[in-house]
């Protein structure tokens, strides 16, 4: 295609790239090389005298046919970013009609080797790479001489766009780059070192979903790949480590994107990244002398835990930081869920140590007074370790009912239901579920029950009620010495059992040195009902809710249950507790079949309206909301928003964790699911069905060995448990496709009991019809059909 009115007899549009006068490689659009575009618009017609056309007019010409460009199979629609080595435009692909981003190399790049070598490593880099949060790449081609290659476009911008509204979004902005650590963690862990990670190089997508892009200065991690070659071009300053900085590239590892993941981290929380200054070899000169600025000292109002976790990204030394992309995924993670993270603030020894290393002079003189500060330092950290002692876990048994009366033992029961509930909102204490404690009803061996439970501490009491009277003996037990550490009698109106409960849960904690905030505080000091009938009708129901599960539920015990708390809640319309309850009860009797209506539903979604009408921001509110979004409509998505509010108010409640692993799970994030279920276990260590769960999973995930080992487990706390009895056997049948174990597991269960097939029909019946067996496959349709 020629621009008409040309007073230079060469064609603007030049498919082969190469310039049409000279014969060497283009670089001006599509026409003319630089040497001869200057010669055909500033001195000549050819024969020396003035062209009629000015420089400007002829650059006009050639940027005339734009509006109908295409490179290769595209269609140029806009230009949308220009960088120092190539340009991106937004194109579409001819015949699929995908609108693409497309970079080409900057056509002043076309004659330099080391550019062509870094543009073809960023499209071979992600080419290689296949992640949700990997910026994808569709094709790599060459058009006019010059390589290109398109990729997803993201329509939502980048992070550097989006920094302002997210600083004041934290909680996004971890959760952003929680993923954008994961996506890190998958290129190393195929190879490749990113080495330029900065908000500009992590796009949007139109769902908000962060991809990361521009490998232009990925490495490969084997020595032996093309990657491995130094680009004279470093990174990006204020983002990239101090041993890029130092010259060290070819020696790089993955702590090079891990403290490129906390200076991003660091600019989206504050606004800034960790180092600025007027110009870039100020920002590289204290990126190499200087520590990391404190994350607090520029936005005061963060979390700590968010300081400790960018701190630990931006240490100097490479070895001190995060020893993965993925472990500072995992901290990110903890944070959101609002578990304790593993990072650690450096201790006061070591920023001394470090401060003599980057200051030898000053720290020679003052190595006296280096000295005594570090004695003083180890002496206050001793003390302080001494006055707090660490985070304890604690199994509060049921407790024993010394009333002659058999109706007294539910009291008794709601007592100490009531000690376990307060107990269990202090962060800074590990209580154990009441399903695993209550197994321990009346057992006496202390150190025993603290090493099922991996407690150490166990609190027994016994209740007598007469006359209107409580008496209650409380006593403390450490599990490692089987020794009384704290004891006490109280005797009170029985109108006063809800101030008693939070008497001895408060008590309980100063004992332990777990810190109680305002806020526990308040939450623990909170009575349930003043209505003994009702909170009566409630613990009673509670009971019957316990014991169910959803294997073994009883439809006629969740409709009692449903009744009693009906009527607590009919005596006590502000009976927050009890609504939670029939909430639950509700949403299990539709999700499990028994009254799947919508009668059913619209029961449900009123007793969650209450239950958001009077404490709309408890954590149980959160979770009874969680848990209908889950049964009652299968919305993930909201339920798990509502379990990371839950978190934060009801540290040992074992539900938590454990719906947000079947969430995970229905939802592919199968490892993180695994940790979810084993961070319930240690809530709830003695239930088994956490662990039959960890099995499923390891079975989809073909982890036989791990899978049986879980199964074992279960078996020791429930050896005549049949299904999973039967899911052992099934181990060696999937992993090795041996029947043996089996078959020999069936033939004793249905000795101990011939009704037991329908536990296991479905596989035996699957395993005989493929061994094409006519007598087993009769056996097993006779033991159905019985």
């Amino acid at each position: 295609m020629s621009s008409p009115n040309a007073s230079v007899s060469l064609p603007l549009q030049n498919e082969t790239g190469i310039c049409p006068k000279c014969g060497s490689a283009s670089r001006v659009g599509r026409s003319l090389c630089l040497n001869c575009l200057l010669s055909a618009g500033i001195d000549t017609n050819g024969d020396g005298t003035q062209a009629e056309e000015t420089l400007d007019d002829l650059l006009g010409k050639i940027d005339g046919p734009d509006t109908d460009w295409h490179l290769g199979n595209y269609q140029i629609l806009e230009e949308i970013g220009r960088g120092g080595m190539g340009v991106i435009y937004r194109a579409r692909q001819r015949h699929s009609r995908r609108v693409v981003a497309l970079k080409r190399i900057l056509s002043c790049h076309a004659d330099s080797q080391e550019t062509l070598m870094r543009f073809r490593r960023e499209a071979q880099a992600a080419a290689n790479l296949d992640h949700p949060n990997v910026l994808p790449i569709y094709e790599v081609s060459e058009s006019e001489g010059l390589p290109f290659f398109s990729m997803k476009f993201a329509g939502g911008g980048s992070l550097l766009e989006a920094a302002p509204m997210l600083r004041r979004e934290p909680r996004r902005a971890v959760a952003l780059m929680a993923k954008v650590a994961r996506a890190v963690q998958y290129a190393h862990v195929q190879g490749i070192l990113h080495r330029d990670l900065k908000p500009g190089n992590i796009l949007l997508d139109g769902g908000g979903e962060p991809l990361v892009s521009d490998f232009g200065l990925a490495k490969w991690l084997q020595p032996n790949s093309d990657l491995t070659r130094t680009p004279s071009i470093f990174g990006t300053p204020g983002y990239i480590a101090p041993e890029q900085v130092n010259g060290s590239n070819g020696n790089l590892t993955p702590a090079a994107d891990v403290y490129g993941l906390g200076a991003v981290l660091f600019h989206l929380l504050t606004g800034r990244p960790p180092f600025t200054g007027e110009h870039a070899l100020k920002v590289i000169q204290q990126a190499s002398e200087k520590p990391a600025p404190k994350l607090r000292s520029v936005a005061p109002a963060l979390d700590r835990d968010l300081e400790t976790i960018c701190a630990k990204c931006l240490e100097h030394e490479p070895q001190a930081r995060y020893r993965s992309a993925g472990d500072l995924a995992e901290d990110l993670e903890r944070w959101l869920h609002g578990h304790s993270i593993v990072a650690r603030p450096v201790s006061l020894p070591v920023r001394l140590w470090r401060w003599s290393r980057r200051n030898p002079i000053v720290a020679g003189m003052a190595a006296l007074l280096l000295a005594l500060a570090t004695v003083v330092g180890v002496m206050t950290w001793k003390a302080e370790t001494a006055a707090r002692p660490p985070r304890s876990g604690i199994a509060i048994l049921p407790f024993e009912s010394l009333s002659p009366e058999k109706e007294n033992a539910f009291f008794a029961d709601g007592v100490y239901d009531g000690v376990l509930t307060k107990l269990a909102k202090v962060a800074n204490l590990k209580v154990i579920s009441h399903n695993s404690v209550a197994k321990y009803r009346g057992v006496g061996d202390i150190k025993e029950i603290g090493r099922a439970l991996n407690v150490t501490y166990v609190l027994k009491g016994s209740v007598r009620r007469e006359a209107g009277r409580i008496h209650l003996n409380a006593q403390l037990f450490d599990t490692r010495t089987n020794a009384r550490v704290w004891a006490e009698d109280y005797d009170r109106n029985v109108g006063d059992v809800f101030t008693l409960q939070s008497e001895i849960a408060q008590k309980i904690a100063r004992k332990l040195g777990a810190g109680v905030s305002s806020a526990e505080k308040n939450a623990i000091q909170e009575p349930p009902t003043t209505d003994l009938i009702a909170y009566d009708a409630y613990l009673r129901a509670k009971d019957l809710i316990n014991d169910i599960s959803f294997s073994t539920r009883l439809r006629e015990d969740l409709f009692e249950a449903v009744r009693l708390l009906d009527q607590a809640v009919a005596r006590d319309p502000s009976f927050f507790d009890a609504y939670c309850q029939l909430a639950g009860a509700h949403d299990r009797i539709y999700f499990g079949g028994s009254d799947h209506t919508e009668t059913r539903l619209k029961l449900s979604e009123a007793v969650i309206h209450s239950i958001r009408r009077l404490r709309p921001e408890s954590g149980e509110t959160h979770l009874a909301v969680a848990q209908h979004y889950y049964w009652a409509y299968a919305d993930y998505d909201r339920a798990k928003q509502e379990l990371v509010l839950a978190r934060q108010t009801l540290p040992n409640e074992s539900r938590i964790p454990l719906l947000t692993a079947y969430i995970d799970r229905r939802q592919g994030r199968w490892e993180k699911s695994l940790e979810e279920m084993k961070h319930a276990l240690e809530l709830n260590p003695r239930d088994f069905s956490i662990l039959q769960q960890i099995a499923l999973t390891y079975e989809a995930l073909h982890r036989y060995k791990d899978m049986a080992a879980t199964l074992d487990r279960v078996l020791t706390m429930a050896p005549k448990d049949i299904p999973s009895r039967v899911r052992r056997a099934l181990v060696d049948l999937e992993e090795r496709a041996d029947p043996t174990l089996f078959h020999s597991t069936v033939d004793a269960i249905l000795k101990e009991d011939a009704n037991a097939s329908l536990c296991f029909v479905n596989p035996w019946l699957f395993l005989v019809l493929r061994a094409r067996d006519p007598t087993a496959v009769h056996r097993a349709l006779s033991n159905m059909a019985g």
